[in-house]
């Protein structure tokens, strides 16, 4: 992705005969076991303690309340605590030490790159803000294998996030699509996944990843999903996870290389 094409990066791409493959990014390009969601959990925690003066109980309440309220705790803090939202970016989202963390995946790269670009337009779909996605992507090798981003903009609240149906279509007008039938969608959380699905896109994959354990700490807005949100493999995962709730997703996998095994994404991967 070109300095040029975030410079404008709200300008609609003309629509062409490929399918859209939305990637979403935080613990989807990179695996949930880098526990860079927990370390902003924590980042968000102090956030809430240090600049709402509140104590820790009352922090980790109204975090996970404006989560579950906007799907993203940072409008919650926008709209009822006028907090600069960039600032707000500057101490969590930037403030990651994902120099020491983020590392190129070999086995993600190449699947990425052996998409039929003729086929599939690539486009990473996320809640994160701009800085935070071209940085996530600098590091793990990836930055010139998307050609776009649809991001959380900051800088102009109102915020829109997923799941929130007008995210999905910002999402379609960047990416020049107006087929949904043609938008294909991955992203590890299962309210993201839904909200998809019901939408009317394609395919949207879970990927819910087999990790031993989650944490039960706040969840970084950044599309994970609530603990009683992953719900499609429960055998792997603590007894709070609900299995009665619905599927969220038109598939799950466990591991990001599976999409390469799912129908119908397998015929847009080159051998």
């Amino acid at each position: 992705i070109t300095s040029t094409f975030f410079s404008h990066f709200k300008m609609e791409t003309p629509e062409d005969d490929r399918i859209v493959f939305f990637f979403d990014l935080d613990n989807c390009l990179y695996s949930k076991r880098n526990k860079i969601h927990e370390i902003m959990s924590r980042l968000i925690h102090d956030y809430f303690v240090r600049h709402l003066n509140l104590s820790s109980e009352d922090a980790n309440h109204l975090h996970h309340h404006y989560y579950k309220e906007y799907g993203l705790a940072l409008e919650g803090l926008v709209r009822h605590h006028k907090i600069d939202p960039i600032e707000y970016n500057k101490e969590c989202d930037d403030a990651l030490p994902l120099d020491s963390i983020l590392k190129p995946d070999s086995g993600v790269i190449k699947m990425i790159k052996s998409l039929d670009r003729t086929k599939v337009k690539t486009w990473i779909f996320t809640n994160a803000y701009i800085s935070h996605a071209k940085r996530c992507l600098k590091l793990l090798g990836l930055e010139d294998q998307f050609e776009g981003i649809t991001f959380c903009d900051y800088s102009s609240p109102p915020l829109v996030c997923k799941p929130h149906v007008s995210m999905f279509e910002r999402a379609m007008r960047e990416a020049g699509i107006t087929d949904k039938s043609k938008c294909f969608f991955v992203d590890d959380s299962a309210a993201n996944c839904k909200a998809a699905k019901e939408f009317g896109w394609k395919v949207s994959v879970h990927l819910l990843e087999n990790v031993e354990s989650l944490p039960t700490s706040p969840v970084n807005p950044h599309n994970n999903p609530q603990p009683q949100e992953a719900v499609l493999i429960s055998h792997n995962f603590p007894s709070s996870y609900d299995p009665s709730l619905p599927s969220s997703g038109t598939h799950t996998i466990s591991n990001l290389l599976e999409l390469q095994q799912v129908e119908p994404l397998s015929s847009y991967f080159q051998v």
